[in-house]
């Protein structure tokens, strides 16, 4: 009967699950997957000047790696390399090492963060339930959730999150101690703000949960794990606790509510006016992610519950082990993560980070279980003799299952940019070719758009760009808040002297404009320039009463490239200027 052949293929629920079906399900879970990444990496090398957005903040500064003279005394480049984790960027570090351009290195590391992040979350549903196909159902909406993000493109510590956590859980549920440490170890070098979720999880393998009540466990494995786990968090998150940050101090709550940067629509929206918004949707202040039932088909994991109440209609769900208890266990931490965030803001960073991913997790391991035990419902139903009739019965199992397969495999046709990557293309190659001849201790200042890309594309360094303009760490932002103040105050002023001190103030080489900056629209639906104020203000208000900023008077005297609708003037010769 082709039904409950195609059911012992799929479920496995006739007999014992070989070697064979875990190896090509497997394969089939790591086809998809560098089916994916090549599609992201074609779109990667698709141009010489190619950049994934976050990468312009993370991994410009990593050149140093290559040429330490690069970006010396940068005040963007060395809060980017502060902040960065000790493991990410010594990762690439090491790629450095042997030759290999961190820029060409992040664009090739989402393939292989991805395929390893493939290979555990395979693992961890068969540990979960020991059924291949649902290993692979697993994988493939991992795969898809991944790409309809820009997480695992960007090659930055969080694209590192799913293949740790996911190391981590696979870990702790085959009782492998020693790589169960490795995995909290380096999920703390990596991304630490998940290592507060794994000290969680531990802890709560001390409780189960016997004859209606919560017990303390008798399992020495179980205290074994949670101790040694604990001791290694501690370890690697001493160093954090014990050094202070020389952009510090952190943004408290009081100050972030009086910076436009944090208010709706800000460069580091926050705040939302809605309740809604602010505590469920907010991108980074609410608890559930926009892409968390992408693909739709997740929204089956709801289900889940419901189907193993029911075990005679699912009888699948009699293989589901006891180790799916993780799922809940990482829910629960992943709420009381979240709102100590907020109890704590910013102090633990962003509350969002500490649901995002680990319900994304949570959602797609159901979710694969969830379908496995339909699929197997509906082949069994159309395959016992005690039903009639047959023939009606197997067309309709049938044609479910295809529904299914087709529509968990076919989904990323209907989403119209799969695989997301966010990736940049530089489209002033002669701009970028000039800038690379000046010397390395070139500063460029500049409120053009274009003024981001500088960093990546020509190693040379930026006085201000809206990309770096990150407001958590005081130490920093207040810095980068003046210099764009007196970036505008120089750019928009009719008085030379002004303009003079302000280029010897920063030790200015370049001045970028855009042929537009002089206009009031510029000013007015420039966004991220709106929070600067009262410059910004100044600035708007002297252009529309036809006051005539000096630099705007030398462009073709000061002129050292053009391109486009962009214009270099060097800045030796506005200080000649009278």
């Amino acid at each position: 009967m082709l039904t409950a052949r195609l059911r012992k293929f799929l479920t496995g629920s006739t007999s014992k699950v070989s070697t064979a079906q875990v190896r090509f399900w497997l394969s089939l879970s790591l086809t998809f997957a560098a089916i994916y990444s090549l599609l992201a990496l074609r779109e990667a090398f698709s141009s010489e000047y190619v950049v994934q957005d976050d990468a312009r903040q993370h991994v410009f500064w990593m050149q140093r790696f290559i040429d330490p003279e690069l970006f010396p005394n940068d005040l963007i480049a060395d809060y980017f390399q502060s902040v960065a984790p000790a493991g990410y960027s010594t990762l690439y570090h090491l790629a450095a090492f042997l030759g290999i351009n961190p820029l060409t290195f992040n664009k090739f590391l989402p393939l292989a963060i991805g395929l390893v992040t493939t290979a555990y979350c395979f693992g961890v549903c068969l540990e979960m339930l020991p059924i291949p196909a649902a290993g692979f159902v697993a994988a493939l909406l991992l795969n898809q959730n991944l790409w309809v993000e820009d997480d695992l493109a960007s090659a930055t510590p969080r694209a590192f999150v799913y293949l740790l956590f996911l190391a981590f859980l696979y870990y702790l549920l085959r009782r492998s101690l020693l790589r169960c440490l490795v995995a909290i170890a380096l999920i703390g070098l990596f991304y630490p703000q998940c290592i507060f979720l794994s000290a969680g999880v531990l802890i709560l393998q001390l409780v189960k949960w016997e004859n209606g009540q919560l017990r303390l466990t008798q399992d020495k494995r179980d205290y074994r794990f949670c101790f040694a786990g604990l001791g290694v968090i501690i370890l690697v998150m001493l160093p954090f606790a014990l050094t202070s940050s020389e952009f510090g101090p952190v943004i408290s709550v009081a100050q972030a509510r009086q910076l436009p940067e944090f208010a709706p629509d800000g460069r580091s929206e926050f705040f939302q006016e809605s309740f809604a918004d602010f505590w469920f949707s907010g991108e980074r202040s609410g608890m559930f992610p926009k892409s968390l039932f992408t693909p739709v088909t997740l929204c089956t994991g709801l289900l889940l519950p419901v189907l193993l109440k029911f075990p005679s209609q699912f009888p699948l769900g009699q293989q589901v082990r006891s180790s799916v208890l993780v799922l809940p266990q990482l829910l629960l931490v992943s709420v009381g993560m979240f709102f100590a965030a907020h109890a704590l803001l910013f102090k633990l960073h962003l509350p969002s980070r500490y649901t995002s991913y680990s319900f994304r997790l949570i959602v797609i391991l159901a979710s694969a279980i969830a379908l496995s035990l339909i699929v197997d419902a509906v082949l069994g139903w159309a395959s016992s003799p005690t039903q009639s009739p047959l023939p009606q019965r197997q067309f309709i199992a049938l044609t479910t299952t295809a529904l299914i397969g087709a529509t968990l495999i076919l989904y990323p046709s209907f989403i119209k940019s799969f695989p997301m990557t966010a990736y940049e293309v530089g489209e002033v190659p002669e701009l970028y070719e000039f800038f690379q001849q000046q010397p390395k201790d070139s500063l460029i200042a500049s409120l053009a758009s274009e003024v981001d890309n500088i960093p990546t594309f020509t190693q040379r360094s930026i006085l201000v760009g809206r990309e770096y303009a990150i407001p958590y760490h005081l130490g920093y932002y207040r810095q980068f808040r003046q210099r764009v103040s007196d970036l505008i105050r120089a750019q928009y002023s009719p008085d030379w002297a002004e303009v003079q001190t302000f280029i010897q103030k920063y030790g200015i080489d370049f001045w970028l404009l855009d042929q537009n900056a002089f206009t009031p629209d510029y000013l007015a639906n420039n966004e991220w320039l709106q929070p600067f104020e009262p410059a910004i203000g100044e600035a708007l208000a002297r252009v529309k009463q036809g006051t005539i900023p000096v630099v705007s008077r030398v462009i073709d005297d000061c002129l050292v490239t053009k391109t486009q609708n962009l214009v270099v003037l060097e800045t030796a010769c506005l200080q000649s200027k009278r």
